[in-house]
């Protein structure tokens, strides 16, 4: 098992965490042709709040759960800056969790 994996599923625990607690978090999915999006970030179907919830993290949840190899680079938190320029002290919180994330991930880089 890769040692990074306690930090990633803390990390994913914590991104959830900021999306609760900015009110973006939702209990219905969206529809499943949303889902389905060949664009990254799904950036056509979804806000990207809802690329975290709904295909971000239930992916990284998988990869962790069934010990499969990590991505080898991340860039969620520039793709962040961009969604949310306007709004960078309401999303420190977020940008915070995924910096982290995406610090984790390179560091295993080689």
């Amino acid at each position: 098992m890769d040692d990074r994996v306690p930090a990633l599923a803390d990390q994913l625990l914590l991104i959830e965490r900021e999306l609760r607690a900015l009110g973006v978090w939702t209990s219905s999915p969206p529809a499943p042709e949303s889902l389905a999006s060949q664009e990254p970030f799904c950036v056509d179907t979804l806000a990207f709040d809802q690329w975290l919830q709904w295909i971000f993290l239930p992916r990284m949840k998988h990869i962790l759960e069934h010990d499969q190899p990590l991505p080898t680079v991340s860039g969620i938190l520039a793709m962040a800056h961009m969604v949310y320029q306007h709004q960078p002290q309401r999303m420190a919180g977020l940008f915070n969790t995924l910096e982290t994330f995406d610090r984790l991930i390179s560091v295993g880089r080689g």
